[in-house]
C-alpha cells in the first residue's frame, strides 16, 4: 500500500465519510454510517467497527466466496448481536463456516482452553478450533473448511501476550498457506493506540504469548498487526504474504479509550472482565510469571496482586515511589479459582485516575521489584514462564541482580524506538 493511499484510508477511517475504497492485497475499504449508540450520549463522530461498515456496503468485497468467520464471544455489532448471527441471516453473504481459538466461541473455558471442534446451536454451522493448531496443521483445517475468505473479528486489549494477536497470526499463516483470501474487520484498541511501550520479543523466547518482536504494549488495532504481520513476517512464516483486505474502524482517533467509542464492552476472554483491566493488562499479566496472584477469580483480575502474607508494606512501597496516573490500595481478597483459590490474599489494588499519564509496563516493572522486597517468598515460577511474557530473561535477570526501575525500563530503549518505527509505517488511523 502506497503512503497517499494510506493517508486516503486513515481520513476514511477517521471521518466516516461513507466512501468506499477499492480493496487489494494488503489494502483497507470503509464505508461510514451514521449511528448513534444506543442506551448512551452520541459519540461524534460516531465509532464504525470494521463489521459495521462491511454490512453498511452490502457485504460487496465477500461477493460469491463462502465466507468462514473467525471470532468469538467480542465479535458482536453495536447493538450487542453476534455478527455471525447478523450475517448467517443475511442473504447477501454466504457464511458456511465459523472458527474459533483460545476461550471457545462462546466463552465457555477458562485460560489455556477452548471449546474444540463442534456445532453452533444458534446457526447450525460447524466450528472449528484453532486453539493450539498453527502452520500446516491449521492450513489443513482451513480447507476441509472449504472456504474461500476467513473473516476475523476479534476485540484486542492492546497487549503482546494477549493470544488473539497470535491467533489472527496464525490464521493469516495458515490462510497464506491453504492460499485462502483473508479479511479483518478492524476494532479500535480499548487502551488507545498512542504509543507503544516495553521490551520487543526476543525470537528466542516465542511462543503462543508472542509469535514475532512486537512491543509488550503495541499501540496498534488487529487490523494495524495484521498489516505489519503481513508485511514483516508472513514472508518468512509462510513463504508467501496473504491476500489481505482490512475493515478500518470511522470515527476513532488514535487517542480515544474504549469508552469515548460508545461501543459496547464484552470480555473477550473469562478474565478481560472491563475496559479497566485491559488498562492495566499490558503490565500485571506479568505476575502470571510469579508465585503471586494475579487477581484472576475476583471480580478484578490483573487489578488486583497478592499472596498468603503480603500486607500493607507493599502498597506502601508502590505509592512512595510516585508512579504517575495511579494510587494502590492496600488490599485483601479470597480468590474463588486459580492461585490461592480459597485462601485470604493480602495485595493492592490498582486505581488508575490518570489514564494519560498512566504507564503500564513501567507500573508493571515497579510492582515486580517492589513486591519482591515486601514478600520474603517471593519466587519466579519454576519454568521461567515470565521471560516468555516479557519476551526475554532480561527483565528477570536484571530485577534478581537487584537493578533500578529506570536501568531496567532503559534497557528497552533502543529495540522499542526500532519497532516504534515500524509499527508507524503500517497505522491506518491518525
Amino acid at each position: 500500500m502506497t503512503t497517499s493511499r494510506r493517508s486516503l484510508l486513515a481520513a476514511a477511517a477517521t471521518a466516516g465519510t461513507g466512501m468506499l475504497l477499492p480493496a487489494g492485497n494488503g489494502s483497507a475499504a470503509a464505508a461510514g454510517t451514521d449511528m448513534a449508540a444506543g442506551g448512551a450520549a452520541p459519540v461524534s463522530p460516531p465509532v464504525l467497527p470494521g463489521f459495521e461498515n462491511l454490512a453498511a456496503d452490502g457485504y460487496r468485497m465477500l461477493e460469491g466466496q463462502r465466507v468462514g468467520v473467525l471470532t468469538n464471544m467480542s465479535g458482536i455489532t453495536r447493538d450487542c448481536r453476534s455478527i455471525v448471527d447478523v450475517m448467517h441471516a443475511d442473504d447477501r453473504v454466504e457464511v458456511t463456516a465459523i472458527f474459533t481459538g483460545e476461550h471457545g466461541y462462546r466463552g465457555t473455558p477458562q485460560a489455556g482452553k477452548s471449546e474444540g471442534d463442534t456445532v453452533d446451536r444458534a446457526s447450525g454451522l460447524p466450528v472449528f478450533d484453532t486453539y493450539l493448531r498453527s502452520g500446516k496443521a491449521l492450513a489443513e483445517v482451513i480447507d476441509r473448511s472449504k472456504v474461500d475468505t476467513l473473516v476475523y473479528d476479534f476485540q484486542d486489549c492492546g497487549a503482546r501476550f494477549y493470544t488473539c494477536n497470535w491467533t489472527l497470526y496464525d490464521a493469516m499463516v495458515a490462510t497464506a498457506m491453504a492460499r485462502r483470501r483473508f479479511v479483518v474487520l478492524d476494532r479500535p484498541n480499548p487502551v488507545s493506540g498512542r504509543q507503544a511501550l516495553g521490551p520487543v520479543l526476543d525470537k528466542k523466547y516465542a511462543s503462543f504469548v508472542g509469535r514475532e518482536p512486537i512491543a509488550q504494549a503495541h499501540g496498534m488495532t488487529p487490523g494495524e498487526l495484521a498489516l505489519l504481520f503481513n508485511d514483516r513476517f508472513l514472508p518468512g512464516a509462510a513463504g508467501r504474504r496473504v491476500d489481505l483486505e482490512v475493515v478500518p474502524v470511522a470515527g476513532w482517533r488514535r487517542g480515544d479509550f474504549h469508552d469515548a467509542t460508545g461501543l459496547p464492552w464484552v470480555p473477550p476472554s473469562p478474565n478481560m472482565a472491563t475496559p479497566a483491566t485491559a488498562l492495566v493488562y499490558s503490565g500485571t499479566c506479568l505476575f502470571e510469571g510469579t508465585n503471586m496472584s494475579e487477581g484472576r477469580g475476583t471480580v478484578h483480575p490483573f487489578e488486583m496482586l497478592g499472596a498468603p502474607g503480603v500486607d500493607g508494606a507493599w502498597a506502601d512501597a508502590v505509592n512512595g515511589l510516585g508512579l504517575p496516573g495511579a494510587h494502590f490500595r492496600e488490599a485483601y481478597y479470597t480468590p474463588t479459582f486459580s492461585s490461592y483459590a480459597g485462601k485470604v490474599v493480602g495485595g493492592l489494588q490498582i486505581h488508575v485516575h490518570d489514564r494519560a499519564a498512566y504507564d503500564p509496563v513501567r507500573t508493571g516493572v515497579a510492582l515486580l521489584i517492589t513486591a519482591r522486597k515486601a514478600w520474603k517468598d517471593f519466587a519466579w515460577r519454576t519454568d521461567h514462564f515470565i521471560d516468555k511474557l516479557a519476551g526475554s530473561d532480561r527483565l528477570r535477570t536484571m530485577i534478581d541482580a537487584g537493578a533500578g526501575l529506570d536501568d531496567i525500563t532503559a534497557s528497552w530503549h533502543d529495540e522499542l524506538a526500532a519497532f516504534d518505527a515500524d509499527r508507524r509505517a503500517h497505522l491506518l488511523y491518525g
